[in-house]
């Protein structure tokens, strides 16, 4: 029905988002697919997939996302419903809810941090946990 250069928008809803170095965006962000952010995005952002910062990336916001692998800067109230991976280079500051955690040696992690399965905010913007109660204190790492 269609040709390779004719496809209906809904093919192209799984495809990865970048921002790329030099680039500054504010406001926020909503979508279905993969994001990696390489420059500075003051917002909020929310996706049903991952979300990786690259080295020279900066996200001041909020951000609700399935997974997330971080090397470069965060601050703000980040939820990540599976893994978040904290790379080395990794600088992290505000207020983190994540079902599991992996950080390098080397990463900066000075943020108040609740585990457990299914956290998410709710509509006040509070966490609230939906299948666990397991909190864990503030951490540093570095």
């Amino acid at each position: 029905m269609f040709s390779d250069k004719q496809k209906p928008m809904e093919s192209f809803g799984g495809q990865p988002n970048r921002i790329e170095k030099n680039t500054v965006i504010k406001g926020d962000i909503t979508s279905q697919a993969d994001f990696r952010i390489d420059g500075k995005l003051e917002g909020n952002v929310k996706t049903s997939g991952k979300v990786v910062i690259g080295k020279d990336g900066l996200i001041k916001g909020k951000v609700e996302c399935v997974n997330a692998d971080i090397e470069g800067n965060f601050n703000g109230e980040l939820y990540v419903s599976e893994l978040l991976a904290l790379k080395s280079s990794a600088k992290i500051e505000g207020t983190v809810n994540v079902s599991k955690l992996a950080v390098e040696p080397g990463a900066t992690f000075n943020a108040s941090c609740k585990m457990g399965k299914g956290l998410a905010p709710n509509a006040n913007g509070a966490s609230h946990k939906l299948q666990s109660n397991k909190i864990n204190e503030p951490a540093k790492v570095s």
